[in-house]
């Protein structure tokens, strides 16, 4: 029985204004009502079939996948804790890919975790009480978290995803240590709806520092939200028969977060990084473990590990099948060294500056928007040569013509993020639709001519074509030649 003094006003949405709720939003699709929301109002979409570390239920249904990758509202019971989910397709992208399936809520754990003076880090509350959360205190609350007020992270949890929402209260108590901190998380198979709890668990948080103990909001969410999991526990919810998975689909393609970064998470990884999104993309496209540093707040460099997980978009079926998927981790801590020594590629965060020692488990290290690689074999890839920068412009160009259409012709259709994911998939298409071409002819020959074509420099980004050529396993032969050295 969930008692009025626990759930008003902390589960209910009408405190969004009504001017945010239509907020740049083009007719028939509705507005979430979130207050965070990206001016086009866009929501989470689908993750590709066949991506075995993030799992589906539902019917057979027909849905449309789009490379925006926009997705489709979850069927289910409506609770306070819901937020509309518009399809909000640019009808100007033609690639689509029919779904046999739709997603649903899959809530499998809500917990509350705290921190206590004494005992450090601890889960106080679950649900179930017999689920597995070894680990979570530590990754619902990243280290040097005291020293901010809030924030949100979205982390991996054996073959499940995260998301938790921290608060720190000042509060007037020797035992407490004048603070006390709290985060509240929920566990799914799949990230791409966690977001939709995301006010949720920020007013729970709040409330959990208020009312220490109250936890019937928590219980009624997830008497609505909870998933019916395979017995076996691998995380696979039976409501999903295998016979609705596509595996046509590239399973390198991620789906689209939802942003509460006011500006979007492209547009701020773009600017974040500048032209060393071209030696990200690189990276990303040969599978190589990279992991990025930052002090608190995780909850954007979460989303700069999603972004970096777009630069390798590809959408030309059977590309990428064979090498290992690009997973993101989100946020790590020590207690996760074990799991990413087996992990062959990955891109994750963490606040913990005692990574950077442990070079067995990386490739890449990004501390804020410093890359480097102690990797001999990597270091030319972390020179920009003219063909980098030439892509880089046309993307600021791009960029500044969509910005200049939407100021001038107020056209809603089209947004930064739509644009930063359909370059770099064009981009991957064209590379492996060339190469694809040249493994199937007589000669098997890889010319200068074909790797202009490609948008690359036939010298500087030799060793990358060399990389990639072994990666993917494409059976072609380089005949460019080293320029003569002095």
């Amino acid at each position: 029985m969930v008692e009025q003094s626990d759930r008003a006003p902390l589960l209910d949405w009408e405190e969004i204004s009504p001017a945010e709720l239509t907020q740049a939003v083009p007719p028939p699709a509705k507005e979430n009502g979130s207050e965070s929301s990206p001016p086009d109002g866009r929501s989470l979409g689908i993750t590709a079939p066949g991506i075995g570390w993030s799992t589906r239920s539902g019917g057979p249904a027909t849905v449309t996948a789009v490379p925006s990758l926009i997705g489709s509202p979850s069927p289910g019971h409506p609770g306070p804790w819901d937020v509309p989910s518009p399809i909000n397709a640019d009808p100007g992208i033609s690639l689509k890919v029919r779904v046999g399936w739709e997603e649903k809520d899959q809530i499998v754990a809500v917990f509350v975790v705290t921190f206590d003076t004494r005992s450090g880090n601890m889960v106080e509350w679950c649900l179930p009480q017999d689920v597995n959360l070894d680990g979570v205190e530590f990754k619902s609350m990243a280290s040097g978290s005291h020293r901010i007020a809030n924030d949100f992270i979205y982390f991996r949890k054996g073959c499940y995803f995260g998301l938790a929402c921290f608060a720190n209260m000042p509060v007037e108590s020797e035992l407490e240590r004048g603070a006390r901190m709290k985060s509240v998380g929920i566990l799914s198979p799949s990230y791409t709806l966690l977001y939709r709890y995301m006010h949720f668990l920020e007013n729970q948080v709040r409330h959990q520092l208020q009312c220490p103990g109250s936890y019937s909001p928590l219980e009624a969410f997830y008497e609505d939200k909870k998933a019916v999991l395979h017995p076996a526990g691998n995380g696979l919810v039976t409501a999903c028969p295998t016979s609705f998975w596509v595996p046509a689909i590239n399973r390198c393609m991620h789906p689209e977060m939802k942003i509460t970064h006011p500006a979007g998470c492209m547009s701020q990884f773009i600017r974040f990084f500048g032209e060393q999104i071209m030696v990200l993309w690189k990276f990303a496209l040969l599978r190589k473990r990279i992991l990025m540093f930052s002090p608190p707040p995780v909850g954007v460099v979460c989303y700069r590990v999603y972004c970096c997980c777009c630069l390798s978009n590809v959408s030309i079926p059977g590309i990428g099948v064979s090498v290992p998927e690009f997973r993101p981790f989100f946020y790590i801590n020590v207690a996760d060294i074990a799991a990413l020594a087996t992990e062959m590629s990955y891109v994750a965060c963490t606040t913990e500056k005692i990574f950077e020692e442990k070079k067995d488990l990386y490739d890449v290290y990004i501390d804020n928007q410093n890359v480097k690689t102690h990797r001999d074999s990597l270091q030319p890839l972390l020179r920009l040569n003219g063909a980098d920068r030439e892509k880089y412009r046309k993307l600021s160009e791009q960029r500044q013509m969509l910005l200049y259409t939407q100021e001038v012709d107020a056209d809603c259709t089209s947004n930064e993020e739509d644009l930063f994911i359909l370059f770099f998939m064009e981009q991957n298409n064209r590379i492996f639709q060339t190469l694809s071409e040249v493994e199937a002819s007589a000669d098997h020959t890889l010319t200068a001519e074909h790797v202009r074509a490609m948008g690359l420099d036939p010298q500087a980004d030799r060793t990358f074509l060399e990389d990639l050529l072994e990666v993917y396993g494409i059976d072609v032969m380089l005949v460019i030649d080293n320029p003569c050295c002095p």
